[in-house]
């Protein structure tokens, strides 16, 4: 039987004082980055510029997501084995 995981589950002091990268503001990179977010964490987006996702996430409220700007302390990247995954 799998394991279910809730909130009070994940300790998010982990990421207390650390920045995560988000590389790739496609579907998954976007729902993540918005959920961190949420969460409190500090996090910084990267898209190409002048493509849909990129207007995209400075409407969600990155003002700056251009590609290598503001490295994270963590950095999540797109998965390359998706379909369509960059």
């Amino acid at each position: 039987m799998a394991k279910m995981y809730y909130d009070d589950d994940a300790d998010m002091s982990l990421l207390d004082g650390k920045r995560i990268a988000i590389i790739g503001y496609g579907i998954q990179g976007g729902a993540q980055s918005l959920c961190l977010r949420d969460s409190g964490c500090d996090v910084v987006v990267s898209e190409l510029e002048g493509t849909p996702n990129y207007d995209r996430a400075v409407a969600e409220g990155y003002p700056d997501p251009h590609p290598g700007s503001r490295a994270g302390d963590g950095v999540q990247e797109p998965d390359r084995a998706e379909p369509g995954g960059g």
